[in-house]
């Protein structure tokens, strides 16, 4: 559901936003994850379904990444657009594994826990104005693909219906330092 793949600019003259990078492969790639996270939506309680459509938005969030570092297409709008998607895919799919009582209140708090404390200290940073700040706090770090790995776990298992309490909490707790990484990464910058 959420992994941040692209490298950002370092400085600040390349965190600048470009909004006619939104037509670029990896803006367009994480765009694809918007639809994505609608059909959700609609599929979720049939188990076939969707894990295609998530295995389908974690290929995209994969693949914008590994395009923008590739074919050197790495942008700030393209950091934001990247971010930005994946906050809207944890959204829709926490809250349809929820409505389909697939996971309680609690357990669709518990994986979102990093993806809100990302809000808050990007909010924090944009409130201060600072945009290398935001493009600090935006790059991916182990423990946030370690988060987005368990988060995706847990999905799967919901889905299916199989245990992923554990799982729930082992995200909470990893998204809660994760969170907490980037605000020092953020304040640091």
């Amino acid at each position: 559901m959420h992994s941040k793949q692209e490298p950002q600019p370092t400085t600040r003259e390349a965190a600048r936003y470009a909004w006619g990078d939104l037509v670029s492969v990896p803006s367009l790639l994480s765009l694809s994850r918007v639809p994505l996270a609608v059909l959700f939506v609609f599929v979720v309680r049939d188990p076939t379904w969707a894990v295609l459509v998530l295995a389908l938005a974690g290929l995209s969030d994969v693949l914008d990444g590994w395009w923008a570092r590739r074919f050197n297409q790495c942008t700030a709008i393209g950091a934001l657009v990247d971010g930005a998607t994946d906050k809207i895919l944890v959204l829709c799919v926490a809250w349809s594994l929820w409505h389909a009582q697939l996971l309680s209140l609690q357990e669709t708090l518990m994986l979102g826990v990093r993806d809100a404390g990302e809000v808050l200290v990007t909010l924090w940073v944009s409130l201060r104005r600072d945009q290398h700040a935001l493009h600090e706090e935006q790059r991916a770090n182990t423990l946030g693909k370690l988060t987005t790995f368990l988060q995706f776990t847990a999905t799967i298992l919901a889905i299916l219906r199989l245990r992923h309490f554990e799982l729930c909490v082992a995200t909470a707790v990893a998204g809660a330092i994760t969170a907490v990484s980037y605000a020092r990464r953020s304040v640091r910058a």
